[in-house]
């Protein structure tokens, strides 16, 4: 359990790996491409999860930077960093237990994080077929 000092008054508590499962389920609700969640615990102390994600275009990219911070607030996460928005090529949100990278497909291929960090456990989230817009129809045939 991690917890994060929000004020000297105000902590909050949360499970990383609940946590990350439920903003990875997000960016998955957003139409994020490639989800891979992995696990970088036992492997570094720089963070115990990271999310690597590709989105559609500029466009996307923002919008789902834009629904990122609407979780953290709905989630009352306060202590966190975002970069890249000016960019937007790579827009990276630190979490501390947790860092969040979002990439345009060239932009991911090029830094091949996944490829650094060849030894984490990797979960990929996929997109249900009702959710890429196709009925199960539709892949059968």
């Amino acid at each position: 359990m991690k917890t994060r000092r929000l004020s000297t008054s105000q902590t909050i508590e949360f499970d990383s790996e609940e946590l990350v499962h439920t903003l990875a389920q997000r960016l998955c609700d957003k139409h994020a491409k490639d989800i891979h969640i992995l696990d970088l615990r036992g492997l570094t102390d720089i963070a115990d999860f990271f999310i690597v994600a590709s989105a559609t275009s500029k466009i996307h990219l923002k919008a789902l930077s834009e629904d990122l911070l609407e979780i953290f607030d709905e989630l009352g996460i306060k202590n966190y960093h975002l970069e890249g928005l000016r960019a937007l090529q790579w827009v990276l949100a630190d979490l501390y237990s947790i860092i969040i990278h979002l990439f345009l497909p060239e932009t991911r291929e090029f830094y091949d994080i996944e490829g650094y960090w060849g030894d984490a456990p990797v979960e990929i989230l996929e997109e249900s077929v009702e959710d890429a817009g196709e009925s199960a129809e539709d892949v059968e045939e």
